[in-house]
């Protein structure tokens, strides 16, 4: 039955009714995609390669519009006014689709798209896909996309659903794991899937594999592949570059085109395309962009980026439908708002890798984590080292310090916080700062001294005692800002006693010297052996040598501490570490130092107060005494006189409250807070006019809360005020103030954690696991394990929580219990669980590795068979000797070891044993394995 509107009637109106409006914007969306809208009796199918008709009949009625592609009907427009939700309205749409007039030429017996739209909220559907389900668009699809979907065979989502089996020969079972949940995901066509892997576990190779995958046997046009920063795209771009995959002739860019965006233009032929977040969007909005937006890091900025972006407009140039794939590596909170929209874009599936979610990104996903591999399990795994903490405090770093005027002859050293110029100004009175204005503020360069020489003095005594004390471990210091990072390097070159290359500064503000190259040569060349940065080398950048992480800055987000904290995880090849420190051997673990308490403080992932930052103080003060009101406004001016009033003097805090009638900016922010909090609005409103207001009084009062915390910044002497306080840019340096070492140890509170936790697995599986159930319940001498057994136990003591690996087990016990451990366990030598397991049961006084322990025994028994009578010449000590080797690693051996073993097969086998140690070996082995590992 036809619909009561006509298209006249709607022309006749003099005012536009809702529908109306909606179809002006749904007309100007698909002149926009590059559509030709006509009317009915203007119908020319063959106009253009994509006609959209108003008002077409049909047989279930008049459709809004109806898709022509090359001349035949593709699809159908179902068009509501604004507010109108969309779920519903498909049903009404399916009735066009399946009724198609006989005459009518068309691509299949029923219309294959159909579109849902209001101009604001958008909906799509493709009846071809294996079960079809309409999808949130950003504007229509051009209709040249719409024509190449038609001639393919499949749509991408019904391919999705074929891909052929993984191919998992150079891959780690969590890449095999990640590839395979993401697949699963895909298929089921969920429009968003997380990969969780710990940092070292291979991110961008995964991506790499997947996107492979994805392009050659899916059929995907192209892959978006989104970076926090512009240098962790160059290194996306050769992790690309150097990628083969499986079974493939060929790298990966020697089949595809890989693009990392540096101007405006996408290649129409690129198959992957690497950018940053800030570079999409200016190229969304025609705008140019500057270099430095690219470059500092999004977990740095409270989950919102910097610049201001209005809400996005469709552009021709870059159509929704560009990428079928967004892969946001390391997505953090920049994600989930104002930048959101620039992902909502794009037609395409997302796909989240982070090593760090947290319930923000969770939710962005719709809690669809398909894959998850924690840093504990790469630990375990032999992915990733573990790490130990070591506590540093000094008594300025605790509680602050002073400087009197008296001290320094009334001058001291002030520092231009942006020229770096310094000059002597005379001290009116005390000055007294606390450890949180240290280096902000006020520098100290006495406590930076002070830290730094509690390293040098400590690194080759307690950190790495067994170093020749020629090479410091590669070192990496986080700085609080570019002028902290300043003073720490030339201090680091003073106490070390060391020129120039020996510690760099990297960070952006670099002068003279590039930042890709230094880290470049930090991470393959021995000098310089130490770099200090901001949040250059905070995320994200590759630097495997590198074995001390210093804090000396606190940070408040969890996720960004977890980056900083990963640069130490990495592996490296024991050649690969001595090219770069040539007195290490291999790398186990990593010191985290910590000057500041950044392991001890409160971390949180809450929404930030500052929502503007880009706007200037100035302008945001000015737009606040102009009216505005808004949320975001509020709670960033708020957030900014927070900010402001921890920095300031009792004498300027004074003065603003005189100028403001009475109140402190602390005071001042807390009432804009009130204002747009909710829970206080509501109690305004309620004490106002009870518990029914109208709409109309709810708005009235929200709007005189606003207008009152608002009402001091109307006058223009509080606000030049403001202004003029907030542009001191001047650092104090305190050279007067001494400090002293407090406290520095590792931190025993981790190390008594991870023993709990061992001792607890192993209790909680003794009657599960066939090596604790002998372990517990054998007397020692009479243990008898099978490496299956104690492989058994390694594996489960890897896989279940809380992933416990024996190195760092063993390193916990040495922390607590230094006298009574020796040495360190073999390298993924599974018997040395024996030890430990012994070791935390009380079977034995001393931690030691299993090769100390069946030696000492394998010497013992040598003096025993001696008093017996029984001696042994230099051929057959050397086959015992190579027997009690092989008994250390693997705690049982047999007749067949002897051919398969190389240790044992390379000396003539089974039979030259025999003819060595006579026809009684079958007995020997058995007593050996029972001497020396039962």
């Amino acid at each position: 039955m036809a619909r009561a509107h006509t298209v006249s009637r709607i022309e006749g109106e003099n005012v536009q009714q809702p529908e109306q409006k909606a179809r002006i914007k749904i007309d100007q969306l698909l002149i926009d995609a590059g559509w030709v809208i006509q009317n009915r009796d203007q119908f020319d199918r063959k106009a253009a390669i994509g006609v959209a008709v108003r008002e077409f009949p049909l047989p279930a009625g008049y459709c809004d519009y109806l898709l022509f592609i090359d001349g035949k009907a593709a699809g159908v427009i179902e068009a509501k006014k604004a507010g109108v939700t969309l779920s519903g309205v498909a049903e009404q749409s399916a009735k066009y689709v399946a009724a198609l007039p006989e005459h009518l030429a068309r691509w299949d017996d029923q219309l294959i798209y159909h579109y849902e739209s209001t101009g604001e909220e958008t909906f799509f559907c493709n009846l071809r896909d294996p079960k079809p389900r309409s999808r949130r668009l950003f504007a229509f699809h051009r209709p040249e996309t719409l024509q190449e979907w038609l001639r393919q065979p499949e749509t991408l989502r019904a391919r999705l659903c074929t891909m052929p089996p993984l191919e998992t020969k150079g891959l780690r079972d969590c890449q095999v794991e990640a590839i395979l949940g993401l697949e699963h995901s895909l298929a089921e066509d969920r429009p968003r899937a997380l990969i969780q892997l710990a940092t070292g576990a291979g991110k961008t190779f995964t991506a790499c594999s997947f996107s492979y995958r994805l392009i050659k046997h899916a059929g995907a046009k192209r892959v978006l592949f989104l970076v926090d920063r512009n240098n962790l795209g160059d290194q996306t771009l050769k992790e690309f570059q150097n990628f083969q995959p499986t079974g493939a002739a060929n790298r990966f860019t020697d089949t595809y085109i890989v693009q990392h965006l540096h101007g405006h233009r996408i290649d129409t032929d690129a198959k992957v395309v690497i950018t940053t977040i800030q570079r999409l969007y200016s190229m969304l909005c025609g705008k140019e962009l500057d270099v430095e937006e690219e470059e500092a890091s999004t977990f740095e900025q409270s989950g919102i980026e910097k610049g201001e972006p209005l809400p996005l407009a469709y552009n021709p140039e870059i159509p929704v439908e560009t990428f079928d794939f967004i892969v946001t590596d390391e997505c953090h909170r920049s994600i989930y708002g104002l930048w959101r929209q620039v992902l909502e874009y794009f037609d395409a599936s997302l796909i989240g890798l982070t090593a760090t979610p947290s319930k923000h990104t969770l939710g962005f996903f719709n809690q669809n984590l398909v894959a998850e591999y924690p840093y504990e399990r790469s630990v375990a795994d032999g992915v990733n080292v573990g790490y130990e903490i070591y506590r540093i405090r000094t008594r300025v770093t605790e509680e602050g310090g002073k400087v009197e005027p008296g001290d320094v002859g009334y001058q001291v050293p002030v520092r231009d916080r942006r020229t770096r110029r310094l000059r002597y100004e005379t001290l009116d009175e005390e000055l007294a700062y606390s450890g949180k204005e240290l280096d902000r503020s006020v520098v100290n360069p006495n406590q930076i001294r002070t830290v730094l020489q509690t390293y040098r003095d400590r690194v080759f005594t307690e950190l790495f005692p067994e170093r020749t004390r020629k090479w410091l471990p590669k070192t990496l210091i986080f700085a609080k800002d570019d002028n902290h990072a300043e003073e720490i390097v030339h201090a680091v070159r003073e106490v070390f006693g060391e020129g120039n290359d020996f510690a760099k500064k990297i960070t952006y503000r670099n002068s003279g010297e590039d930042p890709k190259a230094l880290i470049k040569a930090f991470r393959v060349d021995p000098m310089p052996r130490v770099a200090v940065t901001v949040d250059m080398i905070a995320t994200g950048t590759d630097i495997k040598p590198v074995e001390v992480l210093i804090f000396m800055r606190d940070v408040k987000s969890e996720g960004y501490y977890e980056q900083m904290k990963g640069r130490g995880v990495r592996t490296i090849p024991d050649a690969d570490l001595k090219a770069v420190t040539p007195d290490a051997k291999t790398k186990t673990r990593f010191i985290l130092i910590d000057a500041v308490g950044v392991t001890e403080s409160k971390k949180n992932a809450s929404q930030p107060l500052e929502r503007k930052p880009s706007l200037s103080f100035d302008a945001l003060l000015e737009q606040i005494a102009m009216g505005r009101r808004d949320e975001d406004a509020v709670s960033s001016l708020a957030a900014r006189l927070a900010s402001l009033d921890r920095k300031l003097t009792d004498e300027d805090r004074a003065r603003l409250a005189e100028s403001s009638g009475g109140q402190t900016p602390r005071q001042l922010a807390n009432r804009l807070l009130g204002a747009i909090d909710p829970d206080t609005q509501q109690a305004a409103i309620t004490e106002r006019h009870g518990y029914s207001p109208t709409p109309e009084q709810e708005q009235a009062v929200v709007e005189e809360l606003l207008d009152e915390a608002c009402r001091p910044f109307d006058k223009p002497t509080f606000r030049t005020l403001l202004k003029e306080i907030k542009q001191k840019r001047d650092i104090v340096i305190d050279e007067v103030t001494t400090d002293a070492l407090v406290h520095a140890d590792f931190d025993h509170q981790r190390a008594e954690q991870t023993i709990t936790s061992f001792k607890a697995f192993i209790e909680e599986h003794r009657d599960e696991l066939t090596a604790l159930q002998i372990l517990y319940n054998q007397p020692l001498g009479q243990q008898r394990l099978t490496y299956a057994a104690i492989r058994e136990l390694a594996h489960t003591m890897v896989e279940k929580p809380p992933h416990l690996a024996v190195a760092n087990v063993w390193q916990a016990y040495k922390r607590l219990e230094a006298s009574r451990v020796r040495g360190a366990p073999v390298d993924d030598q599974l018997t040395e669980m024996v030890s430990l397991v012994r070791y935390a049961l009380g079977q034995v006084d001393a931690l030691e590795p299993i090769d100390a322990v069946v030696e000492r025994r394998f010497n013992l028994w040598l003096g025993r068979e001696k008093k017996a009578g029984r001696e042994y010449n230099a051929e057959q000590e050397s086959w015992l000797r190579a027997i009690t080797a092989y008994l250390a690693a693997n705690a049982e051996i047999a007749p067949k070891d002897f051919m398969e073993v190389p240790s044992l097969a390379d000396r003539g086998g089974i039979l030259r044993a025999r003819q060595v140690l006579g026809n009684g070996l079958n007995e020997m082995l058995n007593d050996l394995q029972e001497v020396l590992v039962a």
